[in-house]
C-alpha cells in the first residue's frame, strides 16, 4: 500500500480534489479555487503582478531575463510594509479587527463555524477537528485578520496516516512563498510552497492551507489585501495631517508687535538701541557646547518669536499690539480624504466612531447590508479552505469518494436584516401563492414553477412530502390525544367518522373493504334471477307464511331464504292480531272476491245506509 504521502499526492495532482459522479449530476470541489482564477501559468502571473506594481526586473544570468519569483517576492515586501503601516492608524486597525469580529460571530447555538452531513460520524470527526484540534473559536479570528490584512495567510499542516490533521502552525506571509508549475504536455498544475529561509525546505498543496483574497488577478498567485484600495489614499491622508500639524506649530502661537519710540536717535544707532531694549526684556539661558558653562547669552529673535519694530515721528508712541495666528482651512480637504478611505474599507461611517444614533443595533452588518455582503465574501473564501482542511482529514482517516464531499461548512451570518430580507421575500412569495389557489385562476404547477421556481421533479416530490407530513402529524395527534399509535393498531380512534359510525346500527355501518375476491352476483341458474323459478318471489312469500304456521320444531328446507322467515314471522302475527280485532277496513280487503258488489259493501263504510 502506497504511503499516506504519496496517496494524498495523488489526489491532489489535478487540483480540483473530489469528482463526486452520480447518477446524472456531477459536484466538483475546486481546494484552490483555479474555477475562480483560470489556468494561468506562472510566468504570465508574474508578469502581470509585475506590471502592476513596477517595471524593473531583476537580471539573472546576463542573458536579459528576470527572476519573477524573486520580483514578486520583493514587490510584496513592499506592500507588506506599506500594510504594518496602516496598522498603526487607529481607524485601519478598527477596519481590520471588525472585519474578524463580524465573521467570528457565534449562532443561536454558542457554534461559530456550523457542520452539515447527513453522515453522523462525519459530522463528529469535524466537528472535534475544528473544536478540538484547530481550535477555531480562539484562532479564527486571528487567522482572517492576517488575511484581510495581507491578502494572504498560511496554515502548515501536520498530518499522520489514519489519524489525520494532528496541528496547524501560522507560517508568517513573510516567509512563504507560492510556486505554481504549468505543465503544457499533461495540462496539470503542480503547486508547491517554499520557506525563504531555508530554500531546501518545500511543502505540499496539501500540507499547506493558503487562505487568499481572490479579488484581482494582478495579484496572483497571491491573494489581494483588503488594505489595498485604501493604501494610496491613506499616504494622501498622513501627508495631509502632517501639514495641518506643521501648520499648527508654525502658524498657530500668537505673536506681540512691540512698536518702540526712537525719539531722534541717528540712524547709525537705532540697531544698537533696539538690541539693547530686546536684551533688556528677554534673556534666554543658554549652555556653553565648549566650556558646558552655564550663563546668560543675549539670543536674536527667530520667527517663532515676538517682533520689534522702531517708529519715529511726532505722534509715535510706543506701544505693543497682538498678532493673532493663523486659522486652519484644511479641514475639509482632510475629511474628504478621510472618506474615501473609508469607502475603500465598505465599512460604514457610524460604526467607526464619525456618527452618532447607532444605539439599538445588534451586529454592525444590520446598519449596512453591502457591508453584509463584503462579511459573507471573506467567509466563502475562509470555508472554501477549511473544507479543504476537512478532506485531507478525512482522506487521511480512510474515507474516500463520496464522503470526502459529503459536508457543508457555514460561518454564522453578520446581518439579522440580512436573513429578515430572505423570510420577508419568502412571506410574500407564500401569500401570492395562497392568493392564486384561492382565485382557481392558476393551477398549482404554475404556482411551483413560476413562484418558487422548482422543476417538475422537485415540485412532485414536495406533493409528496407534504402528504407524508400529513400522515405524521395525523399519527402525533392520535398518540398525544387517544394514547393510540395508528401505525401498531392499524385503527383510528376519534376521528369525525369515528365519532359518527357511533350513533348508526350495524346494517348501516358499511363494512370495511378487506380486499381479496369481489362478491359474486345473481346466477343465471338461481332461483332468484329474473328467469328462475319464482320470477315475483310469490311462492317464496307462500312459503314463508306456511313456514310460519308451523311448529316451532319445524325445519325450513335449506332452499329457503333465511333472512326472510323472521320477517314473515313478523308480519303473520300482525294480521293474525289485527283480524282478531275485525275492524271494518281489514275485514274489506280480507273477504271473498266472488261476493256479489252490494254484499262486498254491506256493513262497510261504503255501505249505502251509512250514506247521509
Amino acid at each position: 500500500m502506497a504511503s499516506l504521502r504519496k496517496r494524498l499526492q495523488n489526489l491532489f495532482s489535478t487540483n480540483v480534489v473530489v469528482r463526486a459522479y452520480g447518477k446524472d449530476k456531477l459536484r466538483v470541489v475546486d481546494t484552490n479555487r483555479l474555477q475562480g482564477v483560470g489556468n494561468l501559468n506562472q510566468t504570465k502571473v508574474a508578469d502581470r503582478y509585475t506590471r502592476m506594481h513596477g517595471a524593473n526586473k531583476h537580471m539573472v544570468g546576463g542573458m536579459g531575463g528576470y527572476d519573477s519569483n524573486y520580483y514578486m517576492h520583493q514587490n510584496r515586501m513592499q506592500l507588506y510594509a506599506d500594510y504594518e503601516m496602516m496598522d498603526k492608524d487607529p481607524i485601519i486597525s478598527s477596519a481590520l479587527d471588525i472585519y474578524s469580529d463580524e465573521s467570528t460571530l457565534a449562532d443561536q447555538f454558542g457554534d461559530i463555524l456550523t457542520i452539515k452531513s447527513d453522515n453522523t460520524q462525519i459530522q463528529k470527526i469535524l466537528y472535534n477537528l475544528f473544536y478540538d484540534i484547530l481550535n477555531i473559536e480562539f484562532n479564527l479570528w486571528t487567522w482572517i485578520r492576517n488575511m484581510t490584512k495581507y491578502g494572504d495567510f498560511f496554515l502548515k499542516l501536520d498530518i499522520a496516516e489514519e489519524v489525520g490533521v494532528m496541528n496547524a502552525r501560522p507560517m508568517s506571509s513573510y516567509e512563504i512563498e507560492r510556486f505554481e508549475e504549468y505543465d503544457e504536455a499533461t495540462g496539470e498544475y503542480k503547486i508547491t510552497f517554499k520557506h525563504v529561509g531555508s530554500p531546501n525546505v518545500h511543502f505540499d498543496v496539501f500540507e499547506m492551507a493558503h487562505f487568499r483574497m481572490l479579488s484581482d488577478s494582478n495579484f496572483l498567485p497571491y491573494g489581494r489585501s483588503m488594505l489595498e484600495g485604501a493604501r494610496k489614499e491613506f499616504q494622501k491622508l498622513m501627508m495631509m495631517e502632517d501639514a495641518m500639524l506643521i501648520h499648527r506649530i508654525m502658524r498657530a502661537p500668537e505673536k506681540r508687535i512691540f512698536k518702540i519710540d526712537i525719539g531722534n536717535i541717528p540712524p547709525n544707532e537705532v540697531d544698537s538701541f533696539m538690541e539693547t531694549i530686546i536684551n533688556k526684556m528677554k534673556k534666554i539661558p543658554h549652555i556653553d557646547q565648549a566650556t558646558g558653562n552655564y550663563n546668560l547669552k543675549f539670543n536674536l529673535s527667530n520667527m517663532l518669536e515676538d517682533y520689534y519694530l522702531p517708529v519715529r515721528g511726532g505722534q509715535s508712541t510706543t506701544s505693543i499690539d497682538t498678532l493673532p495666528g493663523m486659522t486652519f482651512t484644511g479641514m475639509d480637504d482632510i475629511e474628504y480624504i478621510r472618506n474615501k478611505m473609508m469607502a475603500a474599507l465598505k465599512i460604514p461611517k457610524p460604526f467607526l466612531g464619525y456618527d452618532e444614533g447607532v444605539e439599538g443595533k445588534t451586529t454592525l452588518a444590520s446598519m449596512d447590508i453591502r457591508f453584509a455582503r463584503t462579511i459573507e465574501r471573506i467567509q466563502k473564501i475562509v470555508c472554501s479552505e477549511l473544507t479543504k482542511i476537512a478532506i485531507v482529514h478525512l482522506y487521511a482517516q480512510g474515507f474516500e469518494g463520496a464522503d470526502l464531499i459529503g459536508f457543508e461548512l457555514e460561518l454564522t451570518s453578520p446581518s439579522i436584516i440580512y436573513d429578515q430580507q430572505k423570510v420577508a421575500l419568502m412571506n410574500e412569495k407564500m401569500t401570492l401563492a395562497n392568493a392564486m389557489k384561492d382565485s382557481k385562476l392558476l393551477s398549482d404547477r404554475y404556482i411551483y414553477e413560476y413562484i418558487f421556481n422548482m422543476s417538475e421533479d422537485q415540485w412532485l416530490q414536495e406533493r409528496n412530502d407534504v402528504v407524508e407530513d400529513l400522515k405524521l402529524r395525523f399519527r402525533q395527534n392520535q398518540i398525544e390525544q387517544e394514547g393510540n399509535d395508528p401505525a401498531v393498531t392499524g385503527v383510528s380512534f376519534g376521528t369525525p367518522h369515528d365519532l359518527a359510525t357511533v350513533h348508526m346500527s350495524s346494517n348501516e355501518v358499511e363494512e370495511k373493504d378487506k380486499g381479496g375476491r369481489p362478491p359474486e352476483g345473481i346466477k343465471p341458474e338461481q332461483h332468484k334471477n329474473a328467469f328462475g323459478w319464482d320470477p315475483t318471489g310469490k311462492k317464496e312469500l307462500k312459503q314463508a307464511f306456511n313456514a310460519n304456521n308451523q311448529s316451532t320444531t319445524f325445519t325450513p328446507d335449506a332452499r329457503w331464504d333465511r333472512a326472510v322467515r323472521p320477517v314473515a314471522t313478523e308480519n303473520h302475527n300482525i294480521l293474525k292480531y289485527l283480524k282478531n280485532k275485525q275492524p271494518a277496513m281489514l275485514l274489506e280487503s280480507l273477504k271473498s272476491n266472488k261476493m256479489s258488489h252490494d254484499d262486498q259493501d254491506t256493513g262497510t263504510i261504503l255501505d249505502e245506509n251509512n250514506i247521509l
